[in-house]
């Protein structure tokens, strides 16, 4: 399908919930880019990684020890996508486009392209967010169903319960085959990239060739294939898992929409910033732990709004948000806890794989 249209500022909710914020980083002269507090962090998620990844691999740990520390390593994985990656990929890691560029480019440790990544996630998702047709983050058929414009099968009576094997499963295929088909199909779903400079077609494949000679062929040299193979799975498996629950909790529970265009216009009835609201929802946003793990992602309201606002700045400018949401009368969807966020996702999978 072609990309829908949205209505232009039809209530001034965009440019109200822009003064604002911006008046809060003026009264407070602060930068609406990241702080020591997120570089401390952003150096410790990746001394944890490369730690962790010699000693696993040069310094052959017990058995019981190298499990955990292969679960430690999916973690740290999981935890520099949310807190370096995401920021730098967005804009908002650093006031320098050579830090950005290079917070960005840690995708590229975990299998990732960041070139892929920016295209799917910047453009599209943050645009289209929650469009059947157009928004890749929720076209995971024929395996599921995750809104009520979907196909529904017989599989999908019971993918609240398989979900989970699939999310487990993400990481290792975004590594092995999702990449490549947007490199080779020149498409995001349905949606056409744009046309590919020389040298990001060459940073594409030096991304490629350098993870599999780290994270592949070093470990096979050094451990045999078996040992490797035991070890790249539970770390794989658990980013897999930890990123796609993250992610889904965002924006596919049962309170946030699913919008369509109308009729034959091709439009969106709401403006861009209210689609975002209705389409995205919070989680655990006072349990501090999480937030510093998952990068403020549990924020994800703030983020869709103002993705080029550093994750460190979400917990003061969500009370500016919730208070103008309430000043228009749109809601503002939060789950207090991270396990009722996640029974909401698993009630809508449910219920999707069960109505048509």
């Amino acid at each position: 399908m072609a990309t829908p249209k949205f209505l232009q500022n039809s209530n001034n909710f965009q440019q109200e919930l822009k003064r604002r914020v911006n008046e809060y980083f003026e009264n407070r002269k602060k930068s609406a880019t990241g702080n020591f507090g997120l570089y401390f962090k952003a150096a410790l998620f990746m001394l944890s990684y490369v730690g962790l990844y010699i000693h696993l691999v040069f310094f052959t740990p017990p058995v019981w020890l190298a499990i955990i520390e292969c679960f430690m390593l999916g973690g740290s994985a999981a935890a520099i996508g949310f807190n370096i990656m995401h920021d730098g990929g967005h804009g908002s890691f650093s006031k320098s486009k050579t830090w950005n560029k290079l917070a960005a480019v840690s995708a590229n440790f975990m299998g990732v392209s960041h070139i892929m990544w920016a295209m799917k996630h910047n453009i599209i998702h943050h645009t289209y967010t929650n469009i059947d047709g157009v928004d890749d983050d929720i076209e995971i058929r024929p395996y599921l169903r995750m809104c009520e414009t979907q196909e529904r099968r017989k599989i999908h009576r019971f993918q609240h319960i398989y979900v989970w094997v699939l999310y487990c499963l993400l990481h290792i295929m975004w590594i092995f085959l999702f990449d490549y088909k947007k490199y080779f199909t020149k498409k995001i779903g349905t949606v056409p990239i744009k046309k590919m400079s020389t040298r990001e077609h060459i940073a594409f494949w030096t991304a490629k060739v350098l993870y599999t000679f780290i994270f592949i062929a070093v470990p096979i040299y050094m451990l045999g294939f078996w040992t490797f193979a035991i070890g790249f799975l539970i770390a794989t498996t658990f980013t897999g898992l930890v990123i796609s629950v993250v992610f889904q909790l965002a924006h596919t529970v049962e309170e946030t929409e699913f919008p369509m265009p109308v009729g034959d216009t091709n439009r969106i009835e709401n403006e861009w910033a209210i689609h975002q609201v209705q389409t995205t929802a919070n989680f655990a946003t006072k349990n501090k732990l999480i937030s510093w793990l998952v990068g403020g992602l549990n924020f994800q309201i703030e983020h869709h709004l103002f993705p080029k606002i550093s994750h460190v700045h979400y917990p003061a400018i969500s009370k500016i948000i919730r208070e103008t949401c309430n000043d228009f009368n749109i809601k503002y969807i939060e789950f207090p806890k991270m396990r009722t966020a996640i029974a909401s996702h698993a009630s809508l999978l449910r219920r999707m794989g069960r109505m048509d």
